[in-house]
């Protein structure tokens, strides 16, 4: 059992351990980890999102499992833990990048999204009466190009990748991988990950590397696709699910 100072540690998200340590903060991130995984791929012209969205009954409407998200049409955000946090994180995502909109007229850029929502997440982690967010976040888009820029060869930027997790650190990626799984499924991108990948390639990567965290094939009605690139947010329906899994050798996973 645990001592009485040991459990006063073990409910304050506020007070650190003699050891250095948020309880708290490892339970959310313990959350994270039973959750539905979702994987995240920067290609060289797009963000490629993958997350499994698996009904917990055959009752229940798929479509209505959200694991991937629009924020404001340029930017996206896949998923995994405690979904009613997520949602609410989510929600902040898209109100920020309204107010952003409306004060500079411009979209926001990745890396100010995902930092904003990290500070969000990181005031929960030192307030007392509060618990951390037990959800854990890839934000990625294509930054739009400002017209200051247009016809300049900085015109041509890269897509960006973030992870969030519960602690409130935003970390960029070129392919990683949060939820269930996550460190077989990012060993498999480790291994795979090539610099320069076109977005069908990177598609086949993340599918694949979706696969990892389940023995089971991933099919089109428990999969979330989505990629985004200059043209903006593009959610695939189950039609072309089915036709990427199969472009990436998972045939008859419907």
């Amino acid at each position: 059992m645990q001592s009485n100072d040991q459990q006063a540690y073990d409910r304050g998200v506020t007070v650190f351990s003699p050891d250095g340590r948020l309880y708290q903060v490892e339970y959310a991130r313990e959350a994270v980890k039973r959750g539905s995984p979702a994987v995240g791929v920067a290609t060289e012209e797009a963000v490629v999102f993958a997350a499994h969205a698996r009904p917990r009954s055959p009752l229940m409407e798929t479509d209505s499992i959200e694991k991937v998200h629009d924020l404001d049409g340029r930017l996206g955000v896949a998923t995994a833990g405690h979904v009613a946090d997520a949602r609410r994180l989510v929600d902040f995502g898209r109100q920020f990048a309204q107010r952003e909109r409306l004060r500079y007229g411009e979209p926001p850029g990745v890396e100010p999204l995902a930092k904003a929502v990290a500070d969000r997440i990181q005031e929960s982690t030192q307030t007392g009466g509060t618990r951390p967010f037990g959800a854990a976040l890839l934000v990625g888009g294509v930054p739009e190009a400002s017209p200051a820029m247009e016809g300049t060869a900085e015109t041509d930027v890269d897509p960006r990748l973030y992870e969030i997790d519960p602690s409130g650190t935003p970390t960029e990626w070129r392919a990683t991988a949060v939820g269930r799984g996550s460190d077989a499924v990012r060993d498999h991108l480790e291994a795979e990950y090539e610099r320069g990948l076109d977005t069908p390639a990177g598609l086949s990567l993340a599918l694949s590397a979706l696969a990892e965290s389940s023995d089971e094939t991933p099919t089109a009605e428990e999969v979330d696709v989505a990629v985004l690139d200059e043209a903006g947010f593009d959610a695939f329906d189950r039609d072309r699910r089915e036709t990427v899994l199969a472009d990436a050798g998972f045939d008859g996973a419907s």
